[in-house]
């Protein structure tokens, strides 16, 4: 059975986790992912996991959790002639992903308006912590962060532990399967449109859409929305 995304090729520059386990997602349907790597600074999860000598090799097993299947290239798109093929790669792609900090694409000449005039219909989906724009766009973040941030941490734990933090990082992989979600919504709509569009997902955001059950009672009542971490009767 042919599977939905067959045909659709996706440029995924992005490290760690929620950007590449969104690319991952849509690679399990069929799509053909080229992961793009600094080679001097190559993805951090790749020497992480519990065996050492998958470590040693550059396929650390947090590493293959959600860049398994994906083909890769090396390129310093600090060189003219590493975005001279970087650009080459956009002009073949339905898809691109990144999670740089905000302004480093734009600043390297590989802002969506500049890739959006050589191939309109390519998904530019950008992904950071709080989102291109605003207070707080220009700070980086890990899950753990957001967790934090986001008041998710403070609806965990006792009041004699204080807020922890959830043993998997599930903001990251929600951020990733929400990426993806959008990523399919927007492939759908080129398909009417003929046009690709610009995707700004921020980790903030999706930890609050968590805690939609949460935001929704403060909106309402305008109380605490915190419910007594492991101490709640439920």
């Amino acid at each position: 059975m042919t599977r939905p995304f067959e045909g659709i090729r996706i440029i995924d520059a992005t490290h760690v986790l929620a950007g590449p386990f969104a690319a991952y997602q849509l690679g399990l349907l069929g799509a053909d992912v080229i992961k793009v790597e600094n080679p001097t600074d190559p993805d951090q999860s790749r020497g992480n996991g519990p065996d050492w000598e998958l470590n040693r090799k550059g396929m650390g097993t947090q590493y293959l959790t959600q860049n398994a299947g994906k083909r890769c290239i090396t390129l310093d798109l600090k060189q003219e002639a590493a975005r001279e093929v970087f650009l080459s790669l956009i002009d073949g792609a339905d898809v691109l992903v990144e999670n740089f900090r905000p302004g480093a694409f734009e600043a390297l000449g590989l802002g969506y308006e500049t890739l959006s005039a050589r191939n309109p219909r390519l998904i530019y989906c950008s992904i950071s912590a709080f989102g291109q724009q605003g207070p707080r766009g220009q700070q980086t973040a890990y899950d753990h962060v957001i967790q934090a941030t986001s008041g998710m941490m403070a609806c965990t734990g006792t009041p004699e532990a204080n807020p922890i933090k959830l043993g998997a990082p599930a903001i990251d992989y929600a951020t990733g399967t929400m990426g993806a979600f959008a990523l399919s919504a927007a492939l759908f709509q080129r398909e009417r449109t003929g046009r690709g569009q610009r995707i700004d997902l921020a980790m903030l955001d999706v930890a609050m859409m968590m805690m939609a059950s949460h935001v929704t009672a403060h909106s309402r009542t305008g109380k605490p929305a915190r419910p007594r971490g492991n101490d709640h009767e439920y």
